[in-house]
């Protein structure tokens, strides 16, 4: 059985890929679309999806940081990583072999 701890490392995972997928979609495919196609509908619809996926993201690296009892350091990187395109595959490794530990 899943300790709650587990829970909230894969928790974290999945958003963190839903969110950096979003990401990705929003900078290669919505924003070309708008400025060389001038079809400005997907930055919108994405755009918007990938703000809430955003807000759910943070919510879920502070939701870790008191469960888990995280420093600011990690805290603070984990933050970071959600402004870069890749950021948060860079430490999905390292959350799945956390999440192997609980």
């Amino acid at each position: 059985m899943e300790s709650n701890k587990a829970k909230i490392i894969r928790d974290l995972r999945w958003i963190g890929i839903a969110e950096g997928v979003s990401f990705l979609v929003l900078l290669l495919i919505a924003m070309p679309m708008k400025y060389i196609y001038g079809n400005a509908m997907p930055v919108k619809v994405v755009g918007w999806a990938h703000g809430a996926l955003f807000v759910i993201y943070v919510l879920a690296v502070l939701r870790a940081t008191l469960a888990l009892s995280w420093n600011y350091k990690r805290t603070g990187l984990f933050l970071a990583a959600s402004f870069l395109p890749l950021g948060p595959f860079f430490f999905d490794g390292n959350l799945s072999r956390e999440q192997e530990q609980y």
